[in-house]
């Protein structure tokens, strides 16, 4: 009787090398996009390519690796690189009128990146995990805008997230059919 024997095989792990190399690369597209502002002088919360760079982010990595690349960007940021809005770093941007929306972008590439991770094929369902996402982070914003500036939480509403709703949901349609593109490319390599 032959025998022939098997080797078990190890599944892949989640985090290799190649895995935090691309959220490292991820972030520092983060970085790189982040800190480009523009002042409006209806809100003290800037108009910035932030958004833009999570939601690209997040198409491309979903869940884990992208929720990775947003913490190390803003530990980054936090450590002093001037990665936030309008070239800032240090603790300043996260206790200024815009912390909440930075503390934010945690949240928004776990609710985002959990809807691309489940649902990356259907694009109704990335779209619709996308706005929850964006919702959440505007939530965080909207309230420590109201704190900072001694708003109420209607003001806050209006001078952080009004005038940018629209703004913000043509980065995400942009962000999600290129990022979806890079996804399916980087699945079929194998990378994530």
């Amino acid at each position: 009787m032959n025998q022939t024997s098997t080797l078990p095989t190890t599944p892949k792990p989640k985090f290799g090398i190649r895995q935090i190399a691309l959220a490292g690369l991820m972030s520092a597209v983060i970085c790189l996009l982040a800190p480009w502002s523009l002042r409006i002088p209806i809100s003290p919360v800037p108009v910035t390519l932030g958004f833009l760079a999570i939601y690209f982010v997040i198409s491309v990595l979903g869940m884990k690796l992208g929720t990775l690349s947003v913490v190390v960007y803003i530990l980054l940021g936090l450590a002093g690189l001037p990665v936030f809005s309008g070239f800032l770093g240090g603790p300043g941007p996260l206790f200024g009128p815009t912390g909440g929306y930075l503390l934010g972008y945690i949240f928004m590439a776990l609710i985002c990146g959990f809807f691309v991770d489940k649902w990356g094929d259907n694009l109704l369902m990335g779209f619709l995990g996308m706005i929850l996402g964006t919702a959440v982070c505007y939530l965080f914003g909207t309230v420590w805008l109201a704190y900072q500036a001694s708003y109420t939480f209607m003001q806050a509403l209006a001078a952080g997230v009004l005038p940018y709703i629209f703004i913000d949901l043509v980065k995400l349609v942009m962000a999600m059919l290129i990022g979806r593109q890079l996804r399916r490319r980087l699945l079929k390599s194998g990378l994530i």
